[in-house]
């Protein structure tokens, strides 16, 4: 309890920063706001009108607390470009990002766990080698190129999946997965990569000491001893990286987003920025910076659930 008090606390303080600066990063872009939202060529009135209903011309800590406590109701404004409330607009879209993100993520590491624990069972072996080279060439193979490349191949030669579109989990639980699963692979290939470069190096170190030894000398299993004794504690890495890179991902997907055609959020944060929906903008930033900081929190936590030394290290 204390570990989460501890967090929660640090969370608060994070939470109210990075909203703050999220709004004032938005509300301080260059160039008239009421222009932004009615055009150039609206009148005096409705550009009056605007600014009232902004409230602009109070000062920006005054109309960040009234945003704020609206936002903690769930009202983020109205997009003056399609009349919508942002929040309804940004929950129409949100579960597409996290459905992508969080299936990239499962293929990510059913895939690297196997690889880093394969490597380091033997280090230096043609396997190691032969994995490490299949690793590196996910690394420097850009992602926009893999999407192209599954797309290619098993949509349009083999016909196995849509080429482009989003299916919703209630309408078809299959077609869902089917219209997300190639823009998954595409951005999972990368972090595939990574979390295992990390943990296969953690693991390495981890077969050295002496508790390690132990349990050999004891004749347990060499399954026994990764699952019960090794992988646990060098886990710490790759759940730090997890964390950061659902967050990351989070706003990252624009790319993939846009090359399958899928109505998600980071795709909606370029159109609010290509047509200068000021509301909607404003909204996307928030639900994306505060998403990231969620998801390092829930780190935080892990990190006390897996190593029992930052619970003690919170405690003191």
């Amino acid at each position: 309890m204390t570990l989460v008090a501890t967090r929660f606390a640090r969370l608060v303080a994070v939470l109210v920063a990075v909203t703050f600066a999220s709004f004032c990063m938005v509300s301080l872009l260059p160039g008239d706001i009421v222009t932004s939202v009615l055009g150039a060529d609206a009148t005096e009135e409705a550009r009056a009108a605007a600014r009232e209903d902004l409230h602009l011309d109070d000062p920006l800590p005054v109309r960040y607390v009234r945003w704020a406590g609206n936002a903690l109701q769930g009202d983020l404004g109205i997009s003056y470009r399609t009349q919508q409330p942002v929040s309804e607009a940004i929950g129409e879209r949100i579960w597409v990002t996290l459905e992508l993100v969080l299936l990239s993520q499962i293929i990510a590491l059913s895939l690297a766990i196997p690889m880093a624990i394969f490597g380091a069972l033997r280090p230096g072996s043609w396997l190691d080698r032969m994995l490490s080279g299949v690793q590196l060439a996910m690394l420097a193979t850009p992602g926009y190129l893999v999407a192209i490349g599954l797309m290619a191949i098993f949509a349009v030669k083999l016909g196995w999946f849509d080429t482009t579109g989003y299916v919703h989990f209630t309408d078809d639980p299959l077609g869902n997965l089917k219209s997300l699963l190639l823009p998954s692979v595409a951005l999972a290939l990368e972090q595939v990569a990574i979390y295992a470069r990390v943990l296969r190096t953690d693991l390495v170190n981890t077969f050295d000491q002496d508790f390690i030894w132990y349990a050999r000398a004891k004749g347990n299993s060499t399954k026994r001893i990764v699952l019960r004794h090794a992988l646990r504690p060098s886990s710490i890495g790759i759940v730090t990286l997890s964390g950061v890179s659902i967050g990351r991902l989070i706003g990252g997907t624009v790319l993939v987003e846009f090359i399958f055609a899928l109505p998600g959020l980071g795709r909606f944060t370029i159109d609010a920025i290509n047509n200068r929906d000021f509301m909607a903008l404003q909204g996307a930033v928030v639900v994306l910076t505060v998403g990231f900081v969620l998801v390092n929190f829930a780190v935080d936590i892990l990190h006390g659930i897996i190593d029992p030394r930052t619970r003690a290290e919170a405690a003191r």
